[in-house]
């Protein structure tokens, strides 16, 4: 698929099919999520890959009921490794890791649709309970989940026109 097919065909998919992603499928999500550009290349973010039933519900329940997040077969928990980049960057590591998930996860939800997936970026939750039932003390950034689409996607939802909020500096 071209890339710019690509974006425009994303969008937030919030009902998945019963139908398992391949662990191809998330090797290649993973290899795309690790592809993204980061500060000094030092990638400072972890991602946990989540199938397991009684987490997601648990999920669910952390991120406000986000009953989606249980139906997905597969979710990709985005969390921010600040003290690998507070190595080389001090204070800076906390924009540092944050912007390298960010980009990572981004890369992952573009290379879903590529596949033929859905996803939806999910980051409301309480970042406490997340963190206790996925057992870190890293700061949980997204929570992706990922499957088939089980609704046509709406990828015609209203966007800012740009001359409100782009400015060029000659």
């Amino acid at each position: 698929m071209d890339f710019f097919d690509v974006i425009k065909k994303r969008a937030s998919i919030r009902s998945f099919k019963e139908r398992l992603v391949s662990d191809d499928q998330v090797e290649q999500l993973l290899k795309a999520a690790n592809s993204a550009p980061s500060a000094g290349n030092l990638q400072s973010y972890r991602i946990l890959v989540i199938k397991n039933d009684d987490l997601k519900d648990k999920l669910v329940e952390a991120a406000h009921g986000q009953k989606f997040i249980g139906q997905a077969p597969v979710n990709f928990a985005f969390l921010r490794d600040i003290e690998r980049a507070k190595s080389k960057y001090g204070e800076r590591a906390e924009l540092y890791s944050l912007q390298d998930g960010t980009i990572a996860a981004t890369f992952l939800q573009l290379a879903a649709v590529d596949l033929g997936l859905g996803s939806c970026w999910v980051g409301s939750f309480i970042e406490d309970k997340v963190k206790e039932h996925l057992d870190t003390t890293k700061k949980p950034l997204a929570i992706i989940p990922v499957g088939y689409p089980a609704q046509r996607s709406r990828t015609d939802s209203a966007r800012r026109e740009l001359e409100e909020m782009v400015s060029f500096i000659e």
